[in-house]
């Protein structure tokens, strides 16, 4: 793997994190994308520097952000491996009769279009390489949460999950839902006490890599153990 090339999104803290030191421990190397500049720098530099991790400025909402960050992303290490579609927001109290609209717009231009320009951006690097695609979704977008936008947008990226996979039957990418439960991480506003960790979803991100290139794992559902008694 030591040639290998993996592009993060959200890469700044939690799973997106922990997935870049990871995945930078197996002999990959990583580009750290996020809306945060000096936190993706803090962990290239905690990574091995440039040789081994590019840290790169990217708004996932925004197209020309985008491809800049895949532009950068070949220019420095001159392919693509493998992309983890890993950015998202959460967060819109009040359910569907209460809710602020402005952090529904948010949420689903961050979890819906913004995975899909990842995808419309990264392709044709990863047609190149025959690569391995992988996207965030949820548990919450296997079940019915009342009121949930952000289920809502997680339905949506398992769609996608599963239309792309059929998009690119035959290029030999393969493409892999990663679909944690709670998890403990800033994305909540107090910590959950019974949660998995950033690192358990990471795991399963690099199980699903280093599959060899014959096996296509579609699909992970990870979620904590229920504490005794449940």
């Amino acid at each position: 793997m030591s040639e290998r090339v993996l592009l993060i999104t959200g890469a700044s803290s939690g799973i997106g994190a922990e997935t870049g030191r990871r995945a930078a421990r197996s002999g990959y190397r990583v580009v750290l994308a996020a809306r945060s500049l000096d936190r993706v720098r803090d962990l290239a530099s905690e990574l091995g520097g440039a040789d081994r991790a590019l840290a790169v400025q990217c708004d996932v909402t925004d197209s020309d952000s985008q491809q800049a960050m895949v532009s950068s992303a070949l220019e420095h290490f001159g392919r693509l491996d493998a992309v983890f579609a890993n950015a998202g927001i959460g967060g819109s109290p009040g359910g569907f009769s209460g809710a602020d609209p402005a952090v529904w717009r948010d949420m689903i231009l961050t979890n819906v279009y913004g995975v899909g320009l990842t995808l419309r951006h990264t392709i044709d690097a990863l047609k190149r390489s025959q690569g391995h695609l992988l996207v965030t979704g949820s548990a919450a977008g296997r079940a019915t949460i009342p009121g949930s936008m952000y289920s809502a947008t997680k339905w949506a990226v398992s769609a996608i999950g599963y239309g792309v996979r059929e998009e690119l039957r035959g290029t030999g990418i393969r493409v892999t839902l990663i679909e944690p439960g709670m998890v403990d991480t800033p994305f909540f506003d107090e910590r959950p006490g019974h949660a998995l960790k950033p690192d358990d979803v990471a795991a399963a991100v690099l199980y699903a890599l280093a599959q060899p290139q014959h096996v296509d794992v579609n699909e992970i559902l990870v979620r904590p153990t229920p504490p005794l008694g449940d």
